[in-house]
């Protein structure tokens, strides 16, 4: 159990500074390259992927002794689907609504904070199992 609250107390912190990375670049590139919110959220995502990937790996799953690759790979994989309902919950939410666009941003990123925990702790940053 001590190990389980140490892990959500390093997903949180690590979580929320990949999230600020993420709502900062977009916010960034939106008011100052006036760029379409939806492109920056690409970029925030891949610049903040950096953060949570180093962050999860160096903290959060760290007593999981899963291979660097292994683990980029797969968290990477995780980290792609969980952007692509990022990103179509954020278009729709932009298209239907007329909530400004950093809000919707705030309310998309911790919608999807606790499916990544529950994926990361089971599959991106598991052991790999030898067979045969």
């Amino acid at each position: 159990m001590k190990r389980l609250m140490r892990q959500l107390f390093w997903f949180v912190v690590v979580g929320t500074s990949s999230a600020l990375v993420h709502w900062l670049v977009v916010v960034a590139l939106v008011t100052h390259f006036t760029m379409n919110p939806l492109l920056a959220n690409v970029a925030g995502w891949l610049i903040a992927f950096v953060v949570s990937f180093t962050g999860h790996y160096q903290l959060t799953f760290r007593h999981q002794n899963t291979a660097a690759l292994s683990a980029v790979r797969r968290f990477f994989a995780l980290s792609a689907s969980g952007f692509l309902i990022n990103e179509t919950s954020y278009a729709l939410l932009l298209t239907y609504t007329s909530i400004n666009y950093e809000w919707l941003l705030a309310g998309v990123l911790i919608g999807v904070a606790f499916l990544t925990f529950v994926a990361s702790k089971l599959w991106a940053f598991a052991p790999q199992r030898v067979t045969g």
